[in-house]
């Protein structure tokens, strides 16, 4: 007889509020912000049941998503983090004296400036005038005054859940990492780049804080920036923030096989992707570890140096991304049987029964 156990496991992306929740038993709070192109979109955040301290959670893809970004306008140059900054301060209003938040499938590029701009701080230029809202608006950035933030930020505890791979500023740097996944030309990418080297160089001069190749500074397009730089907050590894409150590790101790998934399985997935991590958590236990993958992207044969041991598509024939988005769960389902009757062939074959 199999048996079988299933973990909501989650980075810092959609699905942190709602896995934190539901586990801890808190509660979910829905209300209308900014989105990223600065139409109003729905969002939420929570607050976690069973502790001290009132802790708020939000995940800044509920507010400034790629999802929420309408094809024809991904545009990096000019979406916004405005929302993130919106959600904050319902936090706040709401009486959180903790705030987690989640970086992850990010619709922008605005080193969190939108975000910070929602919470007071202002960003002016060569004039004493607002940027605007938008990285692209970065470039024009001189001074940032932090006159009119808003003075909760003072006594509340802001941590933030990241990639730690994700950097600024350089070649390594968000702009030329993901910009191009947001709709950014080659043109536009180093615009972007350009205007972020800007927003780092202004930052270290009147913040003394140098964020430029700090880690988890370019996660969910710079926002761990904005979040560090301008609000005071501390950013972590997003899995020592996860594992806080799901327990993986008590579920592999009893187990025999684990079986994870991620959207591609690629040259990307061993810097801070959930299989890589759940691989690397496995081996301890000194476990096979198979990933299912919706598609299977380049060098993916770097993730067997990372622990993960086999790795298969859910697609099992062509289709558009629309189809199979719409028939995920069937394909997800089918996949997972696939393998287990891969792993009882391969346990006859051992045991010769």
């Amino acid at each position: 007889m199999l048996l079988s156990t299933k973990l909501p496991y989650v980075d810092g992306g959609e699905g942190f509020t709602k896995a934190l929740v539901t586990v801890t038993g808190g509660t979910l709070h829905h209300l209308t912000v900014a989105g990223p192109v600065g139409q109003p979109v729905d969002s939420y955040f929570g607050f976690l049941g069973n502790t001290q301290t009132k802790t708020a959670v939000l995940e800044m893809a509920a507010a400034a998503g790629l999802r929420l970004v309408p094809h024809h306008e991904r545009n990096p140059l000019v979406t916004t983090t405005y929302g993130v900054g919106e959600l904050i301060k319902a936090a706040l209003d709401a009486g959180a004296e903790r705030i987690l938040v989640g970086c992850g499938d990010s619709g922008t590029n605005d080193g969190g400036a939108g975000m910070a701009q929602a919470l007071g701080v202002r960003l002016l230029d060569a004039d004493g005038k607002e940027i605007d809202r938008g990285g692209g608006e970065l470039i024009k950035l001189e001074r940032i005054d932090l006159k009119d933030r808003d003075r909760r930020l003072e006594s509340v505890q802001i941590d933030v859940a990241c990639n730690w791979h994700n950097l600024l500023c350089g070649e390594k740097g968000v702009a030329r990492v993901f910009g191009p996944q947001k709709g950014a030309s080659p043109e536009t990418v180093e615009q972007l780049a350009a205007a972020l080297d800007n927003y780092a160089a202004i930052i270290e001069r009147d913040m003394g804080i140098d964020v430029r190749e700090m880690p988890g500074s370019g996660a969910s397009g710079g926002l761990g920036t904005g979040l560090y730089a301008l609000l005071g907050a501390k950013l972590h590894p997003r899995y020592d923030i996860v594992m806080q409150y799901l327990h993986l590790d008590r579920l592999l101790e009893d187990a025999d096989l684990v079986i994870t998934a991620e959207g591609s399985i690629d040259f990307q997935t061993p810097r801070g992707k959930i299989p890589a991590e759940v691989a690397q958590r496995a081996k301890k236990y000194q476990l096979p570890v198979i990933a299912l993958a919706g598609t299977i992207g380049r060098d993916a044969e770097v993730n067997f140096n990372c622990g993960i041991d086999s790795f298969e598509s859910i697609l099992d024939a062509p289709c558009s991304l629309g189809d199979a988005i719409a028939n995920a769960p069937e394909l997800v389902t089918k996949a997972a049987e696939r393998v287990v009757r891969s792993v009882l062939v391969g346990q006859k074959l051992a045991t010769g029964s």
